[in-house]
């Protein structure tokens, strides 16, 4: 640099070492150089290199057992039948519909499915093509990991490459803000950086598109964009030159919706989404253990004979469908009201009627 004139010595320091200026011709390409892109950071990966990792911890590699899906689901309440149902279309690692009506569990399946293939990936903070810097560790989506201590073998924290980070095996939810430039490589025009899509995010993870149907793009847009992706399992992706690339398409999808399936898709797209599991209402025995497990876990003491009266008076009586978020979200009202009242929160008749009326619009 100082050959190139670019840095000029300004003194010498105390380890006979040398202090350096920049020039104006050095000041002049900075500039340059800061025009044409922002990016500071530890240098980015090759794109071959990240297609090289994603494959290497694709979840096409991940074989969940019945016993890694009831550790990932422990704190739901799901039936043989349902693990009987998710396990074959969790090991396909190719996509999914999660359909039936709502408050019986969609999402909540849905974001935790990811914890059956394992809990750690590595992906790079950035990648470098032709010049181009693309962001992929996203803070908003990536749950960074600290390093084993160890200090023997592959996790010997001197030898790890510091332009990846460990991260949990991601679990990305998109719903109804979803526009067609989130599935697109998109530039910040004053930085020059640009930021990796989400599919592209979620690699080796999952992609939930919830309450798929009421996205702000119209549903053909979003299948044609998909549709080659779900088939080949990769992707192809325009930056902002003009290059066009391809990469890894390697998550399982989840479309979680309210509506049928066969309603909102042709039978083109059914076809590489191979499994459609409906999630169905509770029956009274499960709505019932779904109330004692939601009374220990909110400290209520739990009483049959209050949810005797609930199921009679307020379910049988007037025809309301069970639903898993019920027990939930009228414990919640109850507790809510006896704080209100600063009195111990308990399972009574009277505060079951209070919560009823609160939470349903029509009785």
């Amino acid at each position: 640099m100082k050959k190139d004139q670019l840095v000029f010595y300004r003194d010498v320091s105390s380890a006979s070492d040398y202090n350096y200026s920049i020039t104006e011709l050095g000041r002049e390409r900075a500039k340059r150089l800061y025009e044409q892109c922002t990016y500071f950071g530890a240098a980015p990966v090759s794109l071959q290199d990240y297609i090289a990792s994603v494959e290497a911890q694709s979840i096409t590699r991940q074989t969940p057992t019945l016993d890694d899906l009831r550790r990932a689901f422990s704190d739901l309440l799901l039936n043989q039948r349902m693990f009987n149902r998710l396990g074959p279309a969790i090991n396909s690692g190719r996509g999914l519909f999660l359909f039936g009506a709502p408050g019986n569990g969609k999402t909540s399946i849905a974001e935790r499915i990811t914890q059956a293939f394992g809990e750690v990936v590595w992906i790079p903070r950035a990648i470098g093509i032709d010049g181009e810097i693309i962001r992929v560790f996203d803070p908003e989506h990536h749950e960074p990991l600290p390093l084993p201590k160890t200090s023997e073998g592959l996790l010997d924290a001197s030898h790890i490459d510091r332009r990846w980070v460990r991260v949990r095996r991601p679990t990305i939810v998109a719903g109804g803000e979803l526009t067609m430039q989130n599935l697109e490589v998109t530039i910040n025009r004053s930085t020059h950086i640009s930021e990796a899509p989400l599919q592209m995010k979620s690699n080796c993870g999952t992609l939930v598109i919830d309450d798929f149907g009421r996205q702000r793009i119209q549903i053909d847009e979003l299948l044609n964009r998909w549709i080659v992706p779900l088939e080949k399992r990769y992707d192809l992706l325009n930056l902002a030159s003009g290059k066009k690339i391809q990469v890894p398409f390697d998550q399982l999808i989840i479309f979680s919706t309210n509506l049928e399936p066969r309603d909102l898709v042709d039978e083109a797209f059914l076809r590489r989404i191979p499994y459609k599991i409906e999630v169905t209402d509770p029956t009274e025995e499960e709505f019932r253990d779904l109330f004692q497990m939601m009374a220990d876990q909110m400290g209520f003491v739990y009483r049959k004979e209050a949810i005797d009266y609930l199921i009679e008076e307020h379910y049988r009586k007037v025809g309301r469908p069970f639903r898993c978020c019920h027990p939930r979200d009228l414990l919640l009202q109850v507790q809510n009201f006896c704080r209100f009242q600063n009195i111990e929160p308990e399972m009574t008749k009277a505060y079951f009627d209070y919560a009823v009326e609160n939470y349903f619009a029509v009785m």
